[in-house]
Formats: structure tokens, C-alpha cells, sequence
């Protein structure tokens, strides 16, 4: 399956929407307005990422939404990807893979990860996958779980620390360097609610049947 190219709009949409409980029980405050300076190679302009109050003004306020985005991989476009500054990895479901039919690409490996749903979970192997972030392409290992962990990718710090992002889950944007400058990606916040919505949900219904 050939990539997607520069500029071009994936010509399929994974969509997969998961029941269970929320995995995110960390969360991270950000200041209302703030300004990080980062130091670029060479090879990129030297631009400072900034997050000011105004970029709020397209939001459902007030909030305290996790900043859930959409991520081209291949030649698809993935929707429910949560940006986890706390994982340690870089995490996919096992259902989407099947769904871009890519299981035949899954290396053999076993991994425990600890934080789904206050339990313990083994991955079922791993796979690389390009990702292709406003035209910036990484080559990235994902661990793969089949696991009702309420989100189609979890992006963690591999991910992040590779392209240099600066996430913003009050302004729900996520910013990062490019040779062109400065871009970014802004969480979808209906998709972060209507996850939500199911959530308490589906902890009602288990709750009426105990």
C-alpha cells in the first residue's frame, strides 16, 4: 500500500467507535495563554510556538475535553487518536489494522502495558506505520492491542518527542516545526464528548446489571 502524498487527502476514513471506560485518568493542565520557544535544527525556520486565549474563541466552552485528533496513516485517515503525553508508547488497535487490512504486517511481539481500564494488557506485536502529520511523515512503531481501550490510536511520547510537538489540551491544538513553520492540528471536540457520552454509558449499564 503506497503512502499518501504530500498535500493529498487519504481516500479512506477509519471510524471505529469503541464502548468501555475512559483510559485517560491523567490529565494535564495548560495556562490560558503561554509561549514555548524551541530551538530548531538548521534546517528549520527559527519560529517560536506560541497558544494564545483567542484560539479558544472556536471552542465548546467551558471544557476539560482530552485533545482527541484525526491522524493520516497510510492511506488512511484515522479518526478518536488521543495524544497521551503519560504513554510510554505509541499504541493502535488491532481492529483497525484489520479494517486497513494490514494484520499481515504485525511483527511477533508480546508486551505488558499497564493503565487499561486499572489492568494489565499484552499486546498482541507490533507494527510500523507511516504517519503523515499536515505533510511531516514519520516512520512510527505502533504497539497493537485488541482491547476496548475507547480509542482507535494512543500517539505517546515516541511519537510526540519525534516531531517536536507542543500539545495544548485547553486550546485543543496541537503545534509542531516544519521546514515551512509553524503547524498544527486541532482536536476534535464532539468526537471527545460523544466518547465520553458512551463511557458513562456503558458504566451505567454495568452498573443496573450488578
Amino acid at each position: 500500500m503506497k503512502p499518501s502524498k504530500v498535500g493529498e487527502d487519504p481516500c479512506q476514513i477509519i471510524n471505529i467507535i469503541f464502548g468501555g471506560n475512559k483510559i485517560n485518568g491523567a490529565t494535564f493542565s495548560a495556562a490560558k495563554k503561554m509561549k514555548v520557544s524551541i530551538t530548531h535544527s538548521k534546517r528549520l525556520r527559527e519560529d517560536d510556538i506560541t497558544f494564545m486565549e483567542e484560539e479558544t474563541d472556536v471552542l465548546l466552552l467551558p471544557h476539560n475535553d482530552t485533545l482527541v485528533i484525526s491522524l493520516n496513516v497510510l492511506d488512511f485517515k484515522i479518526k478518536r487518536v488521543l495524544v497521551d503525553l503519560g504513554s510510554l508508547d505509541n499504541i493502535i488497535q488491532w481492529t483497525v489494522l484489520k479494517q486497513a487490512k494490514l494484520t499481515g504486517s504485525i511483527i511477533p511481539a508480546t508486551k505488558l502495558l499497564a493503565g487499561f481500564n486499572l489492568a494489565s494488557v499484552t499486546t498482541w506485536g507490533e507494527i510500523l506505520l507511516l504517519t503523515n502529520a499536515e505533510g511531516v511523515m514519520k516512520t512510527t512503531l505502533f504497539e497493537v492491542v485488541d482491547s476496548d481501550m475507547g480509542y482507535n490510536i494512543i500517539l505517546g511520547r515516541p511519537w510526540l518527542h519525534k516531531m517536536k510537538v507542543v500539545p495544548s489540551t485547553y486550546h485543543q491544538l496541537l503545534k509542531f516545526p516544519t521546514p515551512e513553520g509553524i503547524k498544527q492540528i486541532r482536536g476534535d471536540q464532539p468526537a471527545t464528548r460523544e466518547m465520553n457520552a458512551i463511557s458513562v454509558s456503558s458504566s451505567k449499564g454495568k452498573e443496573h446489571v450488578a
